[in-house]
């Protein structure tokens, strides 16, 4: 019986837990990141191309949809290769103010390894900004982003 009520104390924490990390990340109402467009295609073509419900692939509880079976399957291999950085909001808006703010998945930026999204509506480009003080900014994205990530 003691095991039985650890463990399902051991599993409401890994619940509680996991559900703490995705309420942090840019997701639509299906846990769906960057608006279904295909990570792998951000790293291996430079492009944002949108993924398809045919590819999808939950992975922590985030939903992804890939372009292909083969962009799908590379992931899976080792997702830490695609990683979203500051949980798919904002870089500029990260590292100016802290704030989480939306982003166009076609305003992108690979650096240290890492996708950055950018917002860019209403005649603001924000990854244009980002590019004037990139240096700065990201120091403060990294530092707002684990402030956020601790709370």
């Amino acid at each position: 019986m003691r095991l039985i009520i650890l463990s399902v104390l051991i599993l409401l924490f890994y619940e509680e837990a996991l559900l703490g990390q995705i309420t942090n990340l840019n997701l639509d109402k299906s846990n769906k990141a960057i608006q279904g467009y295909d990570p792998v295609s951000y790293f291996t073509e430079n492009k944002a191309i949108k993924g398809s419900r045919e590819f999808a692939l939950s992975h922590q509880g985030v939903v992804y949809w890939f372009k292909n079976l083969k962009n799908k399957n590379e992931f899976q291999k080792d997702p830490s290769k695609f990683q979203i950085a500051y949980g798919g909001w904002c870089a500029y808006a990260m590292g100016e103010s802290g704030n989480k703010v939306k982003i166009d998945p076609e305003t992108f930026k690979l650096v240290d390894g890492k996708l950055l999204l950018f917002y860019n509506f209403y005649f603001t480009n924000t990854l244009t900004k980002w590019n004037e003080d990139e240096s700065n900014l990201k120091v403060k994205a990294d530092e707002n982003w684990k402030k956020t990530i601790d709370f």
